[in-house]
């Protein structure tokens, strides 16, 4: 019997969080038409200081649709988004769900390859894309590029000045200034503007449905090859809906967020994107976390809420505090995608005189499925309690038909209305990963006590964690073996102090070849995103292999900790 299946953890929600949500009834289409009916003149955009209004969001995603609509964009087509974050990026996002369209979300920092792999997969009819990529896409082979590709232009959301001065801050070549300012050039690139300037979408044409798919959201499997979640309308606006409920203080229509997490990652795009419009909150829009811009916002646009991840918030604490800049309008700010060091909520909660609280989720969940909770029965080291209209099971990994008893680690299995739909077109991976009734595998292995917190203990997956985005160790080591002198290599990550991991290879060379960990990184680093690039190259004799040859990632971790520390 499942000793979590009376919820105990109910008692200790914080004050005013209800044990179930509301089913939701609105897609997210709705949800944005509420939006703008409810706050009209408020502020629901800002980027760099230029400002749009619930209102003119409301117009620009309704021309935005009817120009996807000409270019043949019907419902179930997918529309591939390859953005940082800007104005254009939300009236995107919403256009093609007005449509009935399914946005597919990309990294900009992937390398042709990685998005090649991608395209392969959804075949979009249009990809709406930062013109320092269009190029890239418009090289796709026939078969996978899109009928359509749309240019955005970054600065053309920016206000005037800035538009002029063009001092957005970068940190790679590809950001650079050029890249910045350049036009469509290749064939069959158009411009953002050709397609943001239609008439207004007909009433007429037909809106979404509750159960249809709004997203595919690509999530790193154990093979290397990167898998499509399926979420929909439902459990995108489900997740929206609880994370409010998990935050009673919010304030509809006075909230200020700052999407300093990218949109294109299931964290951002639920916490920044579909919540702040469920509740009219303006959305500070940032291209990249830098903390320089980061403080400029803050002198021009106080936050009351941020969600981020660990280094974020070391980084803001300590530069504010040497510049003097107030942080106590940040009220509520919550941290995923990896463990929260006690010392990071000490400097924040000092520097704030908010609260910060760890939470839990994948993609496959919308993402959010666990929380602490926002009040002083949180708990610094667990990432705390399942949200409203979730339950959770421990479970053996080997037979998840048996739970554990409390306290005991095993599997998590996660079951609410935020659960994905499967993986596009994998019915095979699907069907491992939902388990009869609705419950989802993690491959998380944690600890729940007696009151239902739960604790983290390891990942089966093996997955790395970097700046709050997932790395497959396949991918890396694929990449890795690319390289004629290698002949056999592992990735894992080594933790860091901050609760993020270090991207480390054990590599075995070819007998007389000279190792060069600089040349190894920068083959890697031309098939994969510079997060994935391992950043420390061991090299090893032999690597460990079971019985059955399969690389003991694990033993190759605890030698690499050993080598470090001797």
């Amino acid at each position: 019997m499942n000793p979590l299946a009376s919820r105990p953890w109910l008692s200790s929600y914080a004050e005013g969080v209800p044990a179930e949500i509301e089913p939701v009834t609105q897609t997210l289409v709705d949800m944005l038409d509420e939006a703008v009916a409810r706050y009209p003149q408020r502020v629901a955009l800002e980027f760099f200081g230029a400002v749009t209004t619930y209102a003119e969001l409301g117009e620009q995603v309704a021309r935005a649709a009817e120009g996807l609509r000409r270019r043949g964009v019907r419902a179930g087509d997918r529309v591939a988004l390859i953005l940082p974050n800007c104005p254009q990026h939300v009236v995107a996002f919403y256009a093609a769900q007005r449509l009935g369209a399914i946005v597919v979300e990309h990294n900009p920092r992937y390398t042709a390859p990685e998005l090649r792999h991608l395209f392969e997969v959804h075949y979009a009819t249009v990809a709406i894309v930062w013109d320092a990529v269009a190029d890239t896409i418009a090289e796709f082979p026939s078969d996978i590029r899109p009928a359509h590709i749309v240019a955005v232009t970054l600065p053309d959301a920016m206000p005037w000045r800035m538009r002029a001065m063009l001092r957005l801050p970068v940190k790679k070549a590809r950001e650079s200034r050029a890249a910045l300012t350049q036009r469509p050039t290749a064939k069959g690139v158009i411009a953002w503007s050709d397609v943001a300037g239609a008439r207004r979408v007909s009433r007429k044409v037909p809106r979404p449905a509750l159960d249809d798919t709004a997203v595919l959201q690509f999530t790193s499997g154990t093979t290397g090859r990167p898998k499509a979640a399926i979420l929909t309308h439902g459990n995108l606006r489900s997740n929206a809906a609880q994370s409010v409920a998990w935050v009673p203080g919010l304030v509809p229509g006075g909230e200020v967020f700052y999407a300093v997490l990218p949109l294109f990652h299931a964290y951002g795009l639920t916490l920044c994107l579909t919540t702040a419009i469920s509740i009219g909150a303006r959305i500070v829009l940032f291209p990249t976390f830098e903390v320089g811009m980061t403080m400029d916002a803050i002198r021009r646009t106080p936050p009351t809420f941020l969600p981020a991840v660990p280094p974020i918030y070391d980084a803001l604490a300590r530069a504010t505090s040497r510049a003097g800049i107030d942080l106590s309008s940040l009220r509520n700010a919550i941290s995923g995608a990896m463990a929260l060091p006690a010392a990071t909520v000490q400097r924040w909660e000092k520097a704030t005189g908010g609260i910060l609280v760890e939470g839990y989720g994948m993609t496959e969940s919308s993402p959010i499925s666990i929380g602490n909770p926002m009040g002083p029965l949180r708990r610094t080291g667990t990432v705390g309690l399942p949200f409203p209209s979730t339950d959770i099971r421990v479970v053996d990994p080997e037979d998840p038909t048996v739970d554990r008893a409390s306290g005991e680690p095993g599997e998590l299995l996660v079951r609410g209305p935020q659960v994905f739909q499967g993986y596009w077109k994998q019915p095979d991976e699907t069907a491992r990963t939902l388990l009869a009734g609705g419950w989802l595998r993690t491959g998380d292995i944690v600890t729940a006590d007696a009151g239902g917190f739960v604790t983290v203990v390891d990942r089966i997956k093996e997955l790395i964690i970097t700046g709050g985005f997932n790395i497959s160790p396949s991918e890396v080591e694929n990449a890795l073996l690319l390289n004629p002198d290698l002949v056999d290599a592992a990735v894992v990550g080594i933790p860091r102090a901050d609760g993020g991991e270090v991207v480390t290879a054990a590599v075995v060379m070819r007998e007389g070849a000279d190792f060069d960990a600089e040349a190894i990184r920068d083959l890697v680093r031309s098939h994969l995103a510079a997060y994935k690039v391992p950043r420390a190259i061991v090299s090893f004799d032999t690597l460990p292999r079971s019985l059955v040859g399969k690389v003991l990632r694990r033993e190759v971790r605890e030698e690499l900790v050993r080598r470090r520390q001797g």
